[in-house]
C-alpha cells in the first residue's frame, strides 16, 4: 500500500509532512498540483473537508492539516517512534508542535511571501524548477489575479509583513530556551517537536538537506537568513537536517 501526498514542493508545512514519512521510511507518491490552483486541488481531492494543503490518502483516508497526518502515520507506522514514550516528554514534543504550527509558520510564510510577490520571475524560482516551462508560463499569466489574491489570503502588506518578522525572531528566541542538553526539544530523542521546528523555519533557513530549494532568494530573505543562520537556534537547525532529514521514501507511479 502506497501513501498519495499532495503537497506544494515550497511549503513548509508540506516539508514536515514529507519529513514524517521520509523518517519512517513510509513510500508514498508525490502529486504537485499547479500553484494557484491549489486550494480546488485539496477541496477536490477531500470532498470539500479540507482546503489547504498537504493532504495525504492513508489507507483510504484522505487527511488534511500537517499535525493530523502525522498523527495518523505514528499510529500506522509507530517506528522509529516520532512521539516520545515518556508522557511528560510526548505532552512536552505536542505543545512544542503546536507552538511553531501556528506562532511560527504562518509568519514565515507570510514574510516571505511579502518579499518575493514583487518579482514573477523570483516567484516562478521559488515554485518550479527552470525545465517546468509551461508551469512557468502559466503562472505569469494567472499573476496579475493571483498576486492580489494571494495577498488578501494571507494577509500580507508592509504592517504585517514587519509583524511577522518580529515574530520569527520571538519564535527562534522560543526555540533556543528550549533546546535540553542532549540537544533536543523533547527528552533525549528527535521527535515530533524537533521535526516541526526544523522545518517550519524552511524555506527561509536553507540546510542543505531541505528538499525543494529554491535556487535563490530575495536580498531581504538572504539577510534575514545570514542573521538567522547564524545563531544556536540556527545552527540547531543545519543540526537537525544533518543528522535526522535523511533520503526521501517517495516513490514514482
Amino acid at each position: 500500500m502506497t501513501v498519495v501526498l499532495w503537497h506544494i514542493e515550497l511549503s513548509h508545512y508540506n516539508e514536515k509532512v514529507r519529513w514524517a514519512l521520509d523518517y519512517k521510511g513510509v513510500a508514498h507518491e508525490r502529486r504537485v498540483p499547479m500553484p494557484g490552483f491549489h486550494r480546488l486541488s485539496a477541496l477536490a481531492v477531500t470532498r470539500g473537508r479540507h482546503d489547504r494543503l498537504p493532504v495525504a490518502e492513508i489507507e483510504g483516508r484522505r487527511l488534511g492539516d500537517s499535525t493530523a497526518i502525522v498523527a495518523a502515520l505514528e499510529e500506522r507506522w509507530p517506528e522509529p517512534p516520532l512521539y516520545p514514550a515518556d508522557p511528560a516528554d510526548r505532552a512536552r514534543a505536542l505543545a512544542l508542535e503546536d507552538f511553531f504550527d501556528e506562532r511560527l509558520a504562518p509568519d514565515v510564510r507570510r514574510w516571505m511571501w511579502h518579499q518575493t510577490l514583487p518579482d514573477d520571475d523570483l516567484v516562478a524560482d521559488s515554485l518550479f524548477s527552470p525545465d517546468a516551462r509551461l508551469r512557468r508560463r502559466l503562472l505569469s499569466l494567472s499573476a496579475p489575479v493571483a498576486r492580489p489574491m494571494l495577498r488578501m489570503d494571507y494577509t500580507i502588506n508592509d504592517a504585517t509583513a514587519r509583524a511577522s518578522e518580529a515574530q520569527i525572531r520571538a519564535a527562534m528566541d522560543r526555540l533556543e530556551t528550549e533546546i535540553g542538553p542532549g540537544g533536543y526539544l523533547a527528552g533525549d530523542a528527535f521527535s515530533v517537536a524537533d521535526m516541526t521546528a526544523a522545518a517550519l523555519f524552511t524555506p527561509l533557513l536553507a540546510p542543505p538537506g531541505r528538499q525543494h530549494q529554491p535556487p535563490r532568494a530575495a536580498p531581504a530573505v538572504v539577510r534575514l537568513r545570514a542573521e538567522l543562520e547564524a545563531r544556536p537556534g540556527g545552527e540547531w537547525v543545519h543540526e537537525m537536517y544533518a543528522r535526522h532529514r535523511g533520503a526521501s521514501a517517495a516513490v514514482t507511479r
